[in-house]
């Protein structure tokens, strides 16, 4: 089902930025814009100084791709850009080239809601350079984003130990798109649901919502406000109760939820929207099972992250279910999540591979070369550690991984099972494989976080996750920078 086209227009094409354009222009005029390239997205270090991410955005990259294309308007729009001396920036006959420029890449990616590391790749492209190098600003920016907040999500989800968190951060989120994308990537990182009624429409997520201060504002008093409510939807009566005073509010709901009861219904629950939670939770916990409503819900809400959440459980609050607005969709403590997409080989036509490697004197910014594929190592359900190795040279059965960190080599225990992450997505511009919903990808995550080791999930000073390179990629690497480094000016 087609997503990002019907919110916006037919053609994303100029969702890019203006160097991959002008170096698109490059490619074309000195006769590389077909020589067949290797892109590598990934990212350097795990997000919220934890141990892991989970993988997302591929849906709507591949909608992206499906409709990548330059239309008349787009290229009117490119005539119009000027150089430093006024003149035209592009040459016209490169705006004609680009009118019949679709994707016509392969491009093979990990599958949303799987549990991916610092330094894999999430996405590799390969096929004509001028098209990996256009797209490659739309994909980072779906993936990094909805990669960081299904991240979050997972974190919060973690820290609330079973009970179910609710999304509601469109409010507060980076614009449309920014809430969209919020609601879905939070959803495939563990949410229950969301407040978000159009993400809820477009990505099949449960909604969910209630009232706010302004409905029991605009009555007499807070008791004439819950009555009204009840009267008018008393199959969805979740009522705010801090309003005025936190625990007379919980009085008023019992009152009204007593109204409900002698009409056939049932009062949902009490929200705590502010205070200290831990201890108002309690006393509203009391206060409702002593009037005879134990199933009622306490559900929980203002600015909470995945800290709190857990501070909160470690004090005894008695919440059943978190409202998790502004600290996720926003990813408040880490606003991106630094993926980068970085050539790795090239060849000419009919010509030899030629391997691509990018130095840094911060070692964690040089890449790796070569045609990447990632493969999970698996014993009795657990795993053990993720190796990265070059199709050119398949590996069968256990390989000798080397970490990259310290060069020290690992033997793969033999009965170890791997599987590849990265799967066939497009075929020379063809979509091969069709994203399961968000529902899917959520069912995903949770399968797979439970065979990553509990010390990697933790919130704090989370366990190192290995990531390896087979010997050969990395003897290779470590070969290529010293010819590198030893061919500089």
């Amino acid at each position: 089902m087609r997503r990002l086209n019907p919110i916006y227009r037919t053609s994303l094409g100029l969702l890019t930025d203006l160097y991959q354009l002008t170096m698109a222009a490059g490619y074309w005029k000195t006769g590389r814009a077909d020589w067949e390239a290797v892109f590598h997205l990934s990212f350097r270090e795990n997000p919220f100084g934890g141990g892991f991410a989970i993988a997302c955005g591929l849906a709507a990259a591949v909608d992206f791709l499906q409709a990548f294309s330059f239309d008349a308007e787009d290229r009117a729009y490119l005539a119009e850009q000027r150089g430093a001396d006024g003149a035209a920036l592009f040459d016209p006959r490169f705006l004609d080239n680009l009118a019949g420029r679709r994707f016509r890449c392969d491009l093979d990616a990990v599958e949303e809601g799987t549990v991916v590391f610092a330094n894999e790749p999430l996405v590799r492209v390969r096929g004509p350079i001028l098209e990996c190098q256009l797209v490659e600003t739309a994909l980072l920016t779906m993936v990094n984003f909805e990669t960081l907040i299904a991240t979050k999500a997972a974190r919060v989800v973690s820290a609330a130990s079973g009970d179910p968190v609710i999304e509601f951060g469109l409010r507060r989120a980076q614009g449309i798109d920014g809430g969209l994308s919020a609601s879905r990537a939070a959803f495939v990182g563990g949410c229950a649901g969301t407040s978000n009624t159009l993400a809820g429409r477009l990505f099949g997520i449960p909604v969910g919502g209630t009232h706010a201060h302004s409905w029991i504002m605009c009555f007499h008093d807070e008791l004439e406000a819950m009555r009204a409510y009840a009267e008018a939807l008393p199959n969805n009566c979740i009522f705010l109760v801090d309003t005025y005073d936190t625990l007379a509010g919980v009085h008023n709901a019992v009152r009204v939820g007593r109204l409900l009861r002698e009409r056939g219904r049932e009062m949902i629950g009490i929200r705590l929207d502010s205070g200290d939670l831990a201890a108002l939770s309690a006393a509203a916990r009391r206060i409702l099972d002593e009037a005879g409503f134990p199933e009622a819900k306490i559900v929980a809400s203002n600015d909470l992250d995945e800290y709190q959440i857990a501070d909160l459980k470690a004090a005894g609050a008695k919440i059943d279910v978190w409202g998790v607005g502004t600290r996720l969709a926003t990813a408040y403590d880490q606003p991106a999540l630094g993926g980068v997409y970085k050539l790795a080989a090239i060849r000419p036509p009919g010509g030899a591979w030629q391997d691509c490697i990018k130095l840094s004197d911060d070692s964690a910014k040089t890449t790796t070369p070569g045609i990447l594929q990632v493969r999970r190592y698996e014993d009795r359900g657990r795993a053990l550690g993720d190796c990265l190795f070059d199709e050119r040279a398949p590996v069968a059965g256990a390989p000798l991984a080397v970490d990259p960190r310290d060069g020290s080599r690992h033997a793969i225990p033999p009965q170890a099972g791997g599987h590849d992450l990265l799967v066939p997505v497009f075929r020379r511009g063809r979509a091969v494989y069709d994203p399961p919903p968000a529902a899917a990808a959520r069912e995903r995550a949770r399968r797979q976080l439970a065979t990553i080791p509990e010390t990697v999930r933790r919130l704090a000073s989370p366990g190192v996750y290995p990531v390896w390179l087979e010997r050969s990629v990395y003897e290779k690497k470590l070969g290529q920078i010293e010819a590198t480094r030893g061919n500089a000016p």
